[in-house]
Protein backbone atom coordinates (compact mmCIF):
# COMPACT_ATOMS: atom_id res chain seq x y z
CA UNK A 1 0.00 0.00 0.00
CA UNK A 2 1.90 3.18 -1.55
CA UNK A 3 0.00 5.90 -0.02
CA UNK A 4 0.52 7.72 3.11
CA UNK A 5 -0.92 11.00 4.37
CA UNK A 6 2.29 13.15 4.59
CA UNK A 7 5.68 12.41 4.10
CA UNK A 8 7.80 12.07 6.75
CA UNK A 9 10.99 14.04 6.78
CA UNK A 10 13.40 10.96 6.83
CA UNK A 11 11.86 8.78 4.48
CA UNK A 12 12.80 8.10 1.11
CA UNK A 13 10.51 4.85 0.40
CA UNK A 14 8.17 4.40 -2.70
CA UNK A 15 5.35 6.31 -0.51
CA UNK A 16 3.26 8.62 -2.23
CA UNK A 17 0.79 11.42 -0.87
CA UNK A 18 -1.69 12.38 -2.86
CA UNK A 19 -5.43 14.31 -2.79
CA UNK A 20 -7.31 10.94 -2.71
CA UNK A 21 -6.74 7.33 -3.68
CA UNK A 22 -9.37 4.96 -5.82
CA UNK A 23 -9.40 2.51 -3.33
CA UNK A 24 -11.44 0.05 -4.81
CA UNK A 25 -9.18 0.81 -8.17
CA UNK A 26 -6.27 -0.37 -5.98
CA UNK A 27 -8.24 -3.50 -3.95
CA UNK A 28 -8.78 -4.85 -7.76
CA UNK A 29 -4.96 -4.57 -9.07
CA UNK A 30 -3.81 -5.93 -5.38
CA UNK A 31 -6.01 -8.99 -5.76
CA UNK A 32 -5.37 -9.34 -9.16
CA UNK A 33 -1.72 -9.48 -8.86
CA UNK A 34 -2.01 -11.52 -5.90
CA UNK A 35 -3.79 -14.22 -8.09
CA UNK A 36 -1.39 -13.95 -11.54
CA UNK A 37 2.21 -14.28 -9.26
CA UNK A 38 0.66 -17.26 -7.35
CA UNK A 39 -0.18 -19.00 -10.46
CA UNK A 40 2.97 -18.42 -11.77
CA UNK A 41 5.25 -19.19 -8.37
CA UNK A 42 2.80 -22.48 -8.28
CA UNK A 43 2.94 -22.42 -4.17
CA UNK A 44 0.78 -24.34 -2.55
CA UNK A 45 1.03 -23.29 0.91
CA UNK A 46 1.60 -19.25 2.08
CA UNK A 47 3.05 -19.71 5.78
CA UNK A 48 2.90 -15.34 5.97
CA UNK A 49 1.50 -12.40 4.68
CA UNK A 50 2.85 -8.75 5.27
CA UNK A 51 0.87 -5.56 4.47
CA UNK A 52 3.94 -3.41 4.10
CA UNK A 53 3.79 0.78 2.75
CA UNK A 54 3.51 2.92 2.61
CA UNK A 55 0.61 3.11 5.42
CA UNK A 56 -1.43 0.44 4.82
CA UNK A 57 -3.36 1.26 7.96
CA UNK A 58 -4.91 3.80 5.62
CA UNK A 59 -6.45 1.21 3.60
CA UNK A 60 -9.76 -0.06 4.99
CA UNK A 61 -10.35 -3.42 6.54
CA UNK A 62 -12.21 -4.42 3.28
CA UNK A 63 -8.99 -4.25 0.81
CA UNK A 64 -6.99 -6.30 4.08
CA UNK A 65 -10.03 -8.71 3.22
CA UNK A 66 -10.20 -8.72 -0.46
CA UNK A 67 -6.44 -9.89 -0.63
CA UNK A 68 -6.32 -12.38 2.12
CA UNK A 69 -9.20 -13.73 0.30
CA UNK A 70 -7.45 -14.13 -2.93
CA UNK A 71 -4.60 -15.86 -1.60
CA UNK A 72 -6.35 -18.50 0.54
CA UNK A 73 -8.45 -19.32 -2.98
CA UNK A 74 -4.78 -19.50 -4.92
CA UNK A 75 -2.88 -21.28 -2.50
CA UNK A 76 -3.23 -22.97 0.88
CA UNK A 77 -3.29 -20.22 3.78
CA UNK A 78 -3.47 -22.36 6.90
CA UNK A 79 -5.51 -20.65 9.88
CA UNK A 80 -2.41 -20.19 12.27
CA UNK A 81 -0.82 -18.20 8.96
CA UNK A 82 0.70 -15.31 10.25
CA UNK A 83 -0.85 -12.27 9.10
CA UNK A 84 1.23 -8.55 9.73
CA UNK A 85 -0.37 -5.00 9.24
CA UNK A 86 2.03 -2.19 9.45
CA UNK A 87 0.60 1.21 10.96
CA UNK A 88 0.99 4.55 11.97
CA UNK A 89 -0.56 5.98 15.51
CA UNK A 90 -2.74 8.66 13.76
CA UNK A 91 -4.75 5.56 11.90
CA UNK A 92 -5.14 3.18 14.43
CA UNK A 93 -8.34 3.62 16.18
CA UNK A 94 -9.74 0.89 18.36
CA UNK A 95 -12.73 0.34 15.70
CA UNK A 96 -10.54 0.54 12.91
CA UNK A 97 -7.78 -2.14 14.12
CA UNK A 98 -10.96 -4.01 15.22
CA UNK A 99 -11.86 -3.98 11.63
CA UNK A 100 -8.56 -5.36 10.59
CA UNK A 101 -8.21 -8.19 12.74
CA UNK A 102 -11.85 -9.39 11.65
CA UNK A 103 -10.26 -8.94 8.37
CA UNK A 104 -7.77 -11.72 9.34
CA UNK A 105 -4.46 -9.83 10.75
CA UNK A 106 -3.21 -11.56 13.52
CA UNK A 107 -0.14 -9.12 14.28
CA UNK A 108 0.55 -5.42 13.91
CA UNK A 109 3.90 -3.85 13.39
CA UNK A 110 3.18 0.06 14.57
CA UNK A 111 5.60 2.82 13.66
CA UNK A 112 6.33 4.55 16.92
CA UNK A 113 9.44 6.11 15.75
CA UNK A 114 10.12 7.55 19.03
CA UNK A 115 8.29 8.66 22.05
CA UNK A 116 9.35 11.99 22.43
CA UNK A 117 7.13 15.34 21.26
CA UNK A 118 9.75 17.36 19.89
CA UNK A 119 11.63 14.14 17.81
CA UNK A 120 8.55 13.01 16.39
CA UNK A 121 8.11 16.97 15.13
CA UNK A 122 11.79 16.86 13.88
CA UNK A 123 10.80 13.43 12.14
CA UNK A 124 7.75 15.04 10.40
CA UNK A 125 5.36 12.48 11.81
CA UNK A 126 1.77 13.36 12.42
CA UNK A 127 1.14 11.43 15.88
CA UNK A 128 2.17 12.55 19.16
CA UNK A 129 4.25 10.43 22.19
CA UNK A 130 0.51 10.32 23.82
CA UNK A 131 -1.19 8.98 20.50
CA UNK A 132 1.47 6.67 19.94
CA UNK A 133 1.04 5.14 23.70
CA UNK A 134 -2.88 5.04 23.30
CA UNK A 135 -2.28 3.14 19.71
CA UNK A 136 -0.12 0.26 21.28
CA UNK A 137 -2.13 -0.30 24.50
CA UNK A 138 -5.06 -0.68 21.84
CA UNK A 139 -2.91 -2.98 19.95
CA UNK A 140 -2.35 -5.13 22.74
CA UNK A 141 -5.49 -5.63 23.92
CA UNK A 142 -6.76 -6.77 20.70
CA UNK A 143 -3.04 -8.73 19.00
CA UNK A 144 -2.02 -10.05 22.37
CA UNK A 145 1.74 -11.14 22.39
CA UNK A 146 1.48 -9.87 18.62
CA UNK A 147 2.11 -6.31 18.66
CA UNK A 148 5.76 -5.00 17.65
CA UNK A 149 6.98 -1.34 17.55
CA UNK A 150 9.41 0.57 15.50
CA UNK A 151 12.12 2.99 17.18
CA UNK A 152 14.88 5.33 15.52
CA UNK A 153 17.79 6.06 17.11
CA UNK A 154 20.85 8.65 16.40
CA UNK A 155 18.31 11.01 15.52
CA UNK A 156 19.88 14.63 15.05
CA UNK A 157 20.66 16.16 18.42
CA UNK A 158 20.31 12.98 20.54
CA UNK A 159 22.14 12.14 23.12
CA UNK A 160 22.66 8.41 24.53
CA UNK A 161 21.12 9.57 27.81
CA UNK A 162 18.17 10.62 25.93
CA UNK A 163 18.23 7.04 24.09
CA UNK A 164 18.30 4.85 27.08
CA UNK A 165 15.29 7.19 28.78
CA UNK A 166 13.36 6.24 25.00
CA UNK A 167 14.59 2.46 25.42
CA UNK A 168 12.89 2.86 29.22
CA UNK A 169 9.92 3.91 27.98
CA UNK A 170 9.35 1.46 24.87
CA UNK A 171 10.23 -1.38 27.60
CA UNK A 172 7.41 -0.11 29.35
CA UNK A 173 4.91 -0.09 26.79
CA UNK A 174 5.61 -2.70 24.46
CA UNK A 175 6.91 -6.77 25.33
CA UNK A 176 5.97 -8.20 22.71
CA UNK A 177 8.87 -6.97 19.74
CA UNK A 178 10.49 -4.34 19.28
CA UNK A 179 12.36 -3.40 15.90
CA UNK A 180 15.14 -0.20 16.23
CA UNK A 181 16.66 1.28 13.19
CA UNK A 182 19.51 3.79 13.32
CA UNK A 183 18.54 6.90 11.40
CA UNK A 184 19.47 6.88 8.17
CA UNK A 185 20.23 10.19 6.23
CA UNK A 186 18.84 9.89 3.03
CA UNK A 187 19.87 11.64 0.04
CA UNK A 188 16.64 14.03 -1.06
CA UNK A 189 15.40 14.08 2.18
CA UNK A 190 14.03 17.16 4.16
CA UNK A 191 16.39 15.88 7.76
CA UNK A 192 18.98 14.89 5.03
CA UNK A 193 18.71 18.73 3.71
CA UNK A 194 18.53 20.04 7.16
CA UNK A 195 21.98 18.36 8.61
CA UNK A 196 23.87 18.91 5.49
CA UNK A 197 22.89 22.79 5.84
CA UNK A 198 24.13 22.90 9.56
CA UNK A 199 20.36 23.63 11.08
CA UNK A 200 20.66 19.79 12.71
CA UNK A 201 23.74 18.28 13.92
CA UNK A 202 25.01 15.01 12.31
CA UNK A 203 25.32 12.53 15.17
CA UNK A 204 29.10 11.08 15.52
CA UNK A 205 29.53 7.07 14.60
CA UNK A 206 30.71 6.60 17.61
CA UNK A 207 27.39 7.89 19.62
CA UNK A 208 25.67 5.59 17.49
CA UNK A 209 27.70 2.30 18.01
CA UNK A 210 27.03 3.58 21.98
CA UNK A 211 23.54 3.79 21.20
CA UNK A 212 23.26 0.52 19.47
CA UNK A 213 25.06 -1.58 22.31
CA UNK A 214 23.17 0.41 24.95
CA UNK A 215 19.87 -1.27 23.33
CA UNK A 216 21.69 -4.65 23.11
CA UNK A 217 22.65 -4.31 26.94
CA UNK A 218 19.12 -3.00 28.49
CA UNK A 219 16.73 -5.79 26.18
CA UNK A 220 18.38 -8.78 26.63
CA UNK A 221 18.33 -7.46 30.47
CA UNK A 222 14.73 -7.21 29.76
CA UNK A 223 14.29 -10.37 28.67
CA UNK A 224 14.10 -9.78 24.97
CA UNK A 225 15.69 -12.30 22.34
CA UNK A 226 18.30 -10.35 20.48
CA UNK A 227 17.31 -12.62 17.26
CA UNK A 228 18.64 -10.26 14.41
CA UNK A 229 20.44 -7.53 14.16
CA UNK A 230 17.89 -5.06 14.72
CA UNK A 231 15.42 -7.23 15.91
CA UNK A 232 14.36 -7.96 19.50
CA UNK A 233 11.68 -10.42 20.76
CA UNK A 234 10.16 -11.89 24.05
CA UNK A 235 8.16 -15.03 24.66
CA UNK A 236 8.51 -16.12 21.25
CA UNK A 237 7.15 -12.99 19.07
CA UNK A 238 9.44 -13.50 16.57
CA UNK A 239 8.45 -12.17 13.16
CA UNK A 240 7.61 -15.52 11.32
CA UNK A 241 7.62 -13.11 7.70
CA UNK A 242 10.65 -11.78 7.85
CA UNK A 243 12.39 -14.47 9.36
CA UNK A 244 11.65 -16.00 5.87
CA UNK A 245 13.38 -13.22 4.32
CA UNK A 246 16.30 -14.24 6.35
CA UNK A 247 16.40 -17.89 5.86
CA UNK A 248 16.20 -17.34 1.95
CA UNK A 249 12.59 -18.83 1.29
CA UNK A 250 10.80 -17.56 -1.64
CA UNK A 251 8.64 -14.64 -1.37
CA UNK A 252 5.98 -12.86 -3.49
CA UNK A 253 5.80 -8.84 -3.80
CA UNK A 254 2.85 -7.70 -4.41
CA UNK A 255 2.11 -3.86 -5.28
CA UNK A 256 3.81 -0.80 -6.67
CA UNK A 257 7.89 -0.91 -6.11
CA UNK A 258 7.20 -4.60 -4.14
CA UNK A 259 9.95 -7.44 -3.92
CA UNK A 260 9.68 -11.23 -4.84
CA UNK A 261 11.87 -13.71 -4.70
CA UNK A 262 10.40 -17.07 -6.33
CA UNK A 263 10.53 -19.47 -8.92
CA UNK A 264 8.11 -19.26 -11.55
CA UNK A 265 7.64 -22.72 -12.43
CA UNK A 266 3.87 -21.63 -13.51
CA UNK A 267 5.91 -20.54 -16.92
CA UNK A 268 8.45 -23.33 -17.22
CA UNK A 269 11.03 -21.37 -15.25
CA UNK A 270 12.99 -23.50 -12.84
CA UNK A 271 15.59 -21.13 -11.51
CA UNK A 272 14.81 -18.58 -8.89
CA UNK A 273 14.08 -15.18 -9.52
CA UNK A 274 14.91 -11.34 -8.13
CA UNK A 275 11.45 -9.51 -9.18
CA UNK A 276 10.53 -5.67 -8.52
CA UNK A 277 6.92 -4.37 -9.80
CA UNK A 278 6.40 -1.39 -11.27
CA UNK A 279 7.17 1.96 -8.66
CA UNK A 280 4.22 4.58 -9.87
CA UNK A 281 1.15 3.13 -8.52
CA UNK A 282 -0.62 5.07 -11.74
CA UNK A 283 2.04 2.84 -13.88
CA UNK A 284 1.69 -0.56 -11.95
CA UNK A 285 -2.21 -0.72 -12.06
CA UNK A 286 -2.13 0.44 -15.89
CA UNK A 287 0.54 -2.60 -16.21
CA UNK A 288 -1.74 -4.88 -14.02
CA UNK A 289 -5.20 -3.85 -15.77
CA UNK A 290 -3.77 -5.21 -19.22
CA UNK A 291 -1.12 -8.15 -18.56
CA UNK A 292 -2.56 -9.15 -14.69
CA UNK A 293 1.07 -8.32 -12.82
CA UNK A 294 3.24 -5.09 -12.62
CA UNK A 295 6.97 -6.52 -13.07
CA UNK A 296 8.75 -3.97 -14.12
CA UNK A 297 12.32 -5.83 -13.67
CA UNK A 298 13.02 -10.01 -13.04
CA UNK A 299 16.21 -11.52 -13.30
CA UNK A 300 17.80 -14.79 -12.41
CA UNK A 301 19.89 -15.28 -9.63
CA UNK A 302 22.84 -17.40 -10.44
CA UNK A 303 23.66 -20.27 -7.95
CA UNK A 304 27.22 -17.98 -6.37
CA UNK A 305 24.22 -14.60 -6.45
CA UNK A 306 21.51 -17.11 -4.61
CA UNK A 307 24.46 -17.95 -1.95
CA UNK A 308 25.81 -14.05 -1.65
CA UNK A 309 22.09 -13.55 -0.69
CA UNK A 310 21.86 -16.37 1.87
CA UNK A 311 24.70 -15.54 3.59
CA UNK A 312 24.28 -11.56 3.79
CA UNK A 313 20.39 -11.99 5.19
CA UNK A 314 20.93 -15.53 6.97
CA UNK A 315 24.82 -13.88 9.17
CA UNK A 316 22.01 -11.05 10.50
CA UNK A 317 20.23 -13.38 12.73
CA UNK A 318 21.36 -14.99 15.90
CA UNK A 319 20.79 -18.68 14.37
CA UNK A 320 23.25 -17.67 11.40
CA UNK A 321 23.26 -19.76 7.88
CA UNK A 322 22.52 -23.85 9.28
CA UNK A 323 24.32 -26.37 7.30
CA UNK A 324 20.46 -27.71 6.38
CA UNK A 325 20.04 -24.42 4.83
CA UNK A 326 22.96 -23.82 3.17
CA UNK A 327 23.16 -27.16 1.75
CA UNK A 328 19.70 -26.56 -0.28
CA UNK A 329 21.20 -24.20 -1.73
CA UNK A 330 25.09 -25.59 -2.27
CA UNK A 331 24.26 -30.01 -2.40
CA UNK A 332 27.75 -30.27 -3.91
CA UNK A 333 29.93 -27.60 -1.66
CA UNK A 334 29.45 -28.03 2.38
CA UNK A 335 29.76 -24.53 4.62
CA UNK A 336 32.49 -26.55 6.37
CA UNK A 337 34.05 -26.92 2.76
CA UNK A 338 33.51 -23.37 2.05
CA UNK A 339 34.06 -21.24 5.41
CA UNK A 340 36.36 -24.10 7.35
CA UNK A 341 39.45 -24.19 4.62
CA UNK A 342 42.29 -21.60 6.09
CA UNK A 343 41.01 -18.15 4.58
CA UNK A 344 39.61 -15.12 5.85
CA UNK A 345 36.38 -16.52 7.50
CA UNK A 346 38.80 -18.76 9.46
CA UNK A 347 40.68 -15.58 10.52
CA UNK A 348 37.52 -14.13 11.33
CA UNK A 349 36.67 -16.97 13.79
CA UNK A 350 40.04 -16.70 15.41
CA UNK A 351 39.51 -12.95 15.89
CA UNK A 352 36.32 -14.07 17.66
CA UNK A 353 34.00 -12.80 15.22
CA UNK A 354 32.35 -15.92 13.71
CA UNK A 355 31.23 -18.99 14.97
CA UNK A 356 31.60 -22.25 12.34
CA UNK A 357 30.73 -25.69 14.30
CA UNK A 358 27.76 -28.39 14.21
CA UNK A 359 25.24 -26.00 14.27
CA UNK A 360 26.47 -23.88 11.09
CA UNK A 361 28.09 -20.13 10.86
CA UNK A 362 27.40 -17.50 13.29
CA UNK A 363 28.54 -14.18 14.08
CA UNK A 364 29.34 -14.15 18.13
CA UNK A 365 27.63 -11.10 20.18
CA UNK A 366 30.44 -8.98 19.15
CA UNK A 367 30.32 -10.06 15.18
CA UNK A 368 26.74 -9.36 15.06
CA UNK A 369 27.04 -5.52 15.45
CA UNK A 370 30.13 -5.07 13.31
CA UNK A 371 28.64 -7.29 10.56
CA UNK A 372 28.71 -5.18 7.59
CA UNK A 373 32.37 -5.01 8.25
CA UNK A 374 32.94 -8.97 8.01
CA UNK A 375 30.46 -9.51 4.73
CA UNK A 376 33.61 -8.14 2.22
CA UNK A 377 35.57 -10.67 3.44
CA UNK A 378 33.53 -13.52 3.68
CA UNK A 379 32.03 -12.91 0.40
CA UNK A 380 35.58 -12.83 -1.55
CA UNK A 381 35.76 -16.23 -0.17
CA UNK A 382 32.71 -17.46 -1.32
CA UNK A 383 33.62 -16.11 -4.87
CA UNK A 384 36.70 -17.81 -4.86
Amino acid sequence: WPYCRKRCSYCNFNTYVVPAVDEAAVRACLVREAQTLLRLSQVHSVSSVFFGGGTPSLASPGTVAAVLEAVAAAAHLPAGAEVTLEANPSSTSTSRLAGFRAAGVNRLSIGVQSLDDAELRMLGREHTAAEARKAVEAAQGLFPGRTSIDLLFGLPGQSRDAWAQRLEAALGLCDDHISLYQLTLERGTALAAQVRRGALPAPPQDLLADMYQTARTVLPAAGFRHYEVSNFAQKGALSTHNLSYWRADQYIGVGPGAHGRFVPWGEGGCSREARVQTLDPVAWMREVQSQGHGTRSRAVLSPLEQLEELLTLGLRTDEGVTHERWGHFSPQLSLQAVFGAPGEARALQQQGWLVLDSGGLRCTWAGLAVLDSLLPDLLWQLQR
